[in-house]
């Protein structure tokens, strides 16, 4: 097929979802609701965040840029489920998934990074207390967060060209509800054997480097958390790292069973799969709010005093008062 008619002209099928009507609909009352939920409270989180000054350190800057990643990522994909489930297509244009398959990369390889970033706050945080705040100042915190920005970037961009130099022929229907590299991969009719390598080496490294960050930014934590001497001191430092394990656990354990578990072409695989997708995609990004919200008690009671309208912008105060 050549490149200017695939491009204008070309369209794919989503069909990862339900062919049943009856339960589109009910999908379609889940993934909205989920969707609405994921962004009211990550939104919640990044005004909670930026609206009091008790929260503006280190580790909330990063989870409010995570509650922010995590909007974008389910952005992403749902609302263009949603509106296929509504009108009852599910066609995607060949530019549009490439589109869609971009930002996927990009918010969704974000989130792993940011991550990693905040694993390496809390091991700073209660390994050298002492330097902290000269280790992770703002400065530093905006130069990690630019430099996993960029780095997503190159990954995504490397892989949608890839994916763009392929060809895709009569085959055209995507097993999944939104446009991913595998799928993509499985109905091209030209050589994917670049694409996969590159899938194999950089996505594993995407993936693997960032946990293997976190997992020693661990080890060193709870080696120095075992050396405090009372239990009250150990409590405490547990504590301030219990809602990003939490999390940690839920998005690699997702990404893990979704990308780089081997499935079969069994229908029961199939479906597996899909699950597995819609936890890493839809579910991860709708419990982080709750799971940092609940075993938080700072941020508690910003969400508390935001619900009862006390809501109040230290930055614009600061900047009225200049004038």
């Amino acid at each position: 097929m050549g490149r200017e008619n695939q491009t204008s002209t070309f369209e794919f099928l989503l069909w990862g979802l339900s062919e049943q009507l009856q339960q589109q609909h009910i999908l379609f009352l889940i993934f909205l609701w989920m969707y609405l939920v994921t962004v009211v409270g990550n939104l919640l989180i990044v005004l909670a965040i930026s609206t009091d000054v008790r929260l503006h350190t280190p580790m909330y800057f990063l989870l409010a840029n995570l509650s922010c990643d995590d909007i974008l990522f389910t952005s992403t994909t749902i609302p263009k489920a949603l509106v296929n489930i509504h009108t009852q297509s599910r066609t995607i244009s060949y530019a549009g998934c490439l589109v869609q398959l971009y930002f996927f990369l990009t918010f969704g390889d974000m989130d792993i990074f940011l991550l990693a970033t905040m694993a390496y706050d809390r091991f700073v945080a209660i390994c050298h207390p002492l330097h902290y705040r000269m280790i992770m100042s703002f400065q530093r915190c905006s130069l990690l967060v630019t430099a996993c920005w960029i780095l997503t970037t190159v990954v995504a961009m490397t892989h949608t060209f890839l994916i763009f130099r392929l060809s895709f022929c009569s085959q055209k229907v995507i097993p999944d509800f939104f446009c991913d590299l595998g799928p993509l991969m499985k109905i091209a009719c030209s050589e994917t054997r670049i694409n996969e390598l590159v899938l194999l080496f950089l996505g594993g490294a995407v993936i693997l480097i960032p946990f293997l960050l976190i997992l020693v930014s661990y080890i060193r934590i709870v080696s120095a958390i075992l050396r405090v001497p009372s239990a009250q001191g150990r409590r405490k430092a547990f504590s301030t790292c219990g809602s990003h394990l939490s999390v940690v656990a839920l998005c690699f354990g997702t990404v893990i069973k979704a990308y780089l578990c081997p499935s079969s072409s069994s229908s029961n695989s199939v479906v597996e799969d899909t699950a597995a997708v819609v936890m890493y995609t839809v579910v991860t990004p709708l419990l982080n709010p709750f799971i940092y919200s609940l075993r938080n008690k700072d941020m508690k009671g910003a969400l508390v005093r935001i619900l009862k309208g006390k809501v109040s912008f230290p930055w614009a105060q600061r900047l009225l008062q200049r004038k």
